[in-house]
């Protein structure tokens, strides 16, 4: 069964296909990863510009696109088959900014909304059916600078549409910037042009016939199977015969051996810059080609579903390629994930093996120490140990930033490493003084329900528990003062509580920290869900064709 016979389903399935491929997203500058973004926006362009189109409306005219090189007469050769100008040519080059497209009146509900190229704004031209009128008063060319439509770089691009009674109903022409124009917006506009036609004709001179850039076109063109015509240009009358005979050879090495190859010879209309209109005879032959595909309905149905089998079948590869590069993005940022996790679990078990090791009670914590309760206050302790936890906590964060951002250099494309803001400091430091306020509030809480006339005020009560749970081995004597000041049972419950309340610091400190590195991860969306997206609209496509 034809393609364009197909049952609602499969336009169902390409649409959502269409979704999926819309929703990908390839944000780190992994290897591949701007090849796979610029696969997905030739995709969107063939799926929103083509084949959505195309299943929706098979009746609708044919689409030939004209393509080539800077300089290979397309436009010239587009208002000869119109029989007269409706797309500006010169000596100045890129010449064609606005793609033109031409059609016959009756059809030209078909291309005034956005049913096909919906990205491109619709302006529409006067008829210029006075042709030396016309060539009296050339238009002014744009600047080579410009984008695509002359306008504003923010500005859409456009669509010039025309009607002539001389384009059979059920085709439109339409004239493509150059495939191989210095203004990179030219170029893309011409790409998606290409992946929104039925028909490629590619036009080509005898002086540049063997370019590899509208080789690389025709080796597109074999690949997708699309219906395809070239032209030959500007052959000098001595050698035509000779140089279509060469041309016609590279097709067939190239596997393109059943591609009709037209020969328009070298005449002072294109000699002139392309400003004039070629004989009839000149394009009779590419002419009556047109008329039989669009006249023809046999050889219409064919030609159109020739271009979309071949466009639906192009899918499995180049959809599979998208999400091959999703499951690389996924796995790139699971790695990055890893090594900022294996970083911060390192520096959480450093920070625990220090704290265990008594290395906390130094420098100001240990001279407060060893002068309480006489020459130092509870409150005094308090503070040291406060500082001295809040400065253990910001040396592990920096140093696990420095694990993962070294980790980081290692992984092909990887972004800079997220790194400590500016506010690290003060939120590890209200963390510290949380702890030593819960710390106060526990004592308390302990020495009321004890009822037991405890020599020792809170915030005594609560250095000592701070001592003990920082101080290691070296701070035996802070846990003997708070049985002998509390009994065993109580001093108990409450080293339980501050252990419990420093490890849920600790954990505050570095999960925290950590969320905020995996933050820009998570926000970047790679999950599996792409790949697995994408896989599973390809299958139901396939399995509904």
């Amino acid at each position: 069964m034809a393609i364009l016979e197909a049952r609602t389903e499969l336009l169902d399935a390409l649409t959502t296909l269409r979704d999926r491929v819309s929703a990908a997203r390839f944000p780190l500058p992994l290897p591949g990863a701007e090849r796979a973004r610029r696969s997905r926006g030739e995709l969107l362009a063939q799926l929103d510009d083509y084949l959505v189109p195309r299943l929706r409306a098979p009746e609708a005219p044919l689409l030939a696109v004209v393509g080539g090189s800077t300089g290979a007469g397309k436009s010239t050769l587009v208002n000869s088959l119109v029989g007269r100008r409706v797309s500006d040519a010169g000596v100045l080059r890129p010449t064609t900014r606005t793609p033109v497209l031409v059609c016959h009146p009756a059809d030209q509900h078909w291309f005034a909304g956005p049913r096909v190229l919906p990205r491109l704004r619709r302006v529409w031209t006067p008829r210029r059916d006075d042709f030396r009128a016309a060539q009296d008063t050339p238009p002014a060319l744009p600047d080579d600078d410009h984008p695509a439509d002359g306008g504003d770089a923010d500005t859409p691009p456009a669509l010039a549409v025309e009607t002539a009674e001389a384009v059979p109903v059920g085709l439109a022409l339409l004239d493509s910037p150059d495939i191989d124009s210095l203004v990179t917006a030219n170029r893309e506009l011409a790409a998606e042009l290409f992946c929104a036609a039925d028909v490629w004709i590619l036009v080509t001179t005898a002086s540049r016939y063997a370019d590899a850039i509208p080789w690389h076109l025709l080796r597109s063109a074999r690949e997708y199977d699309v219906t395809l015509a070239t032209v030959l240009d500007r052959a000098p009358h001595q050698v035509a015969d000779e140089l279509s005979r060469r041309y016609t050879a590279l097709l067939a090495r190239a596997g393109l051996g059943d591609v009709p190859c037209f020969t328009v010879p070298e005449l002072p209309e294109s000699a002139r810059g392309g400003s004039g209109l070629l004989p009839a005879t000149a394009v009779a032959g590419l002419r009556e080609w047109l008329l039989h595909h669009a006249g023809d309905p046999a050889a219409r149905v064919v030609a159109a579903d020739r271009t979309a089998t071949g466009a639906l079948a192009s899918l499995r590869s180049r959809v599979s390629g998208l999400a091959g590069a999703a499951a690389a993005q996924h796995a790139a940022v699971l790695r990055l994930m890893r090594h900022i996790d294996g970083a911060y679990e390192r520096a959480g078990a450093r920070v625990r093996r220090q704290i265990a090791d008594g290395e906390l009670l130094a420098g100001e914590a240990l001279a407060r120490w060893r002068g309480f309760p006489r020459d130092s206050g509870g409150d005094e302790l308090l503070d040291a140990f406060a500082d001295g936890l809040s400065a253990l906590l910001r040396g592990s964060v920096g140093d696990a930033d420095e694990q993962a951002a070294d980790a980081w250099r290692l992984e092909p494309g990887a972004p800079e490493c997220g790194r400590a803001d500016e506010l690290v400091a003060e939120r590890i430091d209200l963390l510290a003084r949380r702890w030593r306020r819960c710390l106060e509030e526990v004592a308390d809480e302990e020495l009321r329900a004890a009822d037991s006339g405890c020599p020792l005020s809170a915030e005594e009560t609560a250095a000592l528990l701070a001592t003990a749970l920082l101080g290691g081995r070296r701070a035996r004597g802070a846990d003997e003062a708070l049985v002998r000041a509390l009994g065993a049972d109580v001093a108990a419950r409450l080293r339980e509580r501050g252990e419990r309340l420093l490890e849920d610091c600790l954990d505050r400190v570095l999960l925290g920290e950590r969320g905020y590195r995996l933050a820009p991860l998570r926000d970047l969306d790679a999950t599996p869900d792409q790949q697995v997206a994408l896989v599973a609209a390809l299958s139901v496509l396939q399995r509904e064709r």
